[in-house]
């Protein structure tokens, strides 16, 4: 019996976590969920993520026994699962990798996205100064770059991969991807260091059917 259950719909943040399982080796099931028919406002799955909303990861325990632990928003699973499945993914607490780490992964979620959404829609009137918790996209993106650059590359906290990679990487691939941001050759150089995880390639084998 699988430890995890990954509550996933195809094309959304819930890929980070089928990315980072891949990476972790871990035993996991996916529940598909098909965004157009709801299944994530069932009672069922309210019950589990009262808010509706996906990614979802239930964790059994390593003995595969039922917890009752099931963890929301996709960098709160990250964080968790750095922690729950020990890995050269996740430096050791106490030193400045941790500090990286944890802020990159934080970074993501709470500057990226919202700056990210800014630019998709902007508003009819931009916040008053001082008042937006972010910076603008493009800044974002410069504080990306100059992190791989003072850590040496070609990731984020140097010459090894971690989860922060997955939370900012993954993000850049999207907006790329969509054609909103004309990558620099710093910001090419950091996708293809991503690119060439054969996890990333085995997660995107995972996530295409369900999507077709």
């Amino acid at each position: 019996m699988a430890r995890f259950l990954l509550h996933h719909a195809a094309k959304t943040r819930s890929f980070r976590i089928l990315w980072l399982l891949e990476e972790l080796g871990a035993e996991y099931e996916i529940i598909p969920h098909e965004l157009q028919q709801g299944t994530h406002k069932s009672p069922d799955f309210l019950a589990i993520n009262p808010g509706g909303k996906l990614p979802v990861l239930e964790d059994r325990g390593p003995d595969g026994h039922w917890t009752g632990i099931a963890i929301c928003e996709s960098a709160a699973i990250c964080a968790y699962l750095g922690d729950a499945v020990p890995s050269a993914l996740t430096p050791a607490i106490g030193t400045p990798e941790r500090a990286a780490y944890a802020t990159f992964i934080a970074y993501a979620a709470a500057a990226m996205e919202p700056a990210l959404m800014d630019m998709a829609f902007p508003r009819a009137e931009p916040p008053r100064p001082g008042m937006a918790g972010w910076p603008d996209f493009a800044t974002t993106v410069a504080r990306v770059e100059a992190q791989v650059a003072a850590s040496g590359g070609p990731f984020l906290l140097g010459s090894a991969f971690t989860i922060p990679d997955l939370m900012v990487g993954g993000l850049l691939q999207w907006v790329v991807g969509w054609g909103m941001l004309k990558p620099s050759p710093a910001t090419i150089a950091y996708l293809a260091a991503l690119d060439a995880r054969p996890a990333l390639a085995r997660a995107r084998a995972i996530d295409a059917p369900a999507s077709a």
